[in-house]
């Protein structure tokens, strides 16, 4: 791969981390920092409602899903800068070919080409 085809994947990924950080700093803040008590401006230590109670901690409960979701997707894209940094950048981790520019372009962070993801999806499904 040229260095210029790398220097705008690691852009592209270096702008992507950043953007997730962010989001991520605001799930935090919003949704597993801030209480109803907080959010109502309520001096009691009780709620209105139960309903409030488990509408508080449903959300609580969406922003850690979202939050590891964007964990995961994070761990993706540094090991992807990774693969540049160690020059294994856009090949297939699976069968060594590589990664057609299409597909980094829509997943800069692929590890793997289409043909083994879609190999790897139909055994995830089969497991399931």
């Amino acid at each position: 791969m040229k260095k210029s085809d790398l220097e705008k994947y690691t852009k592209l990924l270096l702008q992507k981390r950043a953007e997730l950080i962010e989001e991520m700093g605001l799930l935090k803040k919003n949704a597993m920092e801030t209480t109803l008590k907080e959010i109502t401006g309520d001096l009691s230590a009780y709620s209105y409602h139960m309903a409030d109670l488990g509408t508080d901690a449903m959300e609580r409960e969406k922003a850690f899903l979202f939050a590891s979701k964007s964990g995961r997707l994070l761990h993706h894209i540094d090991e992807a800068l990774r693969r540049i940094h160690n020059g294994e950048y856009g090949n297939c981790l699976e069968c060594g070919q590589p990664i057609s520019p299409e597909r980094l372009e829509a997943v800069p962070h692929a590890r793997l080409c289409i043909k083994c993801k879609e190999i790897e999806e139909q055994r995830k499904a089969r497991e399931v």
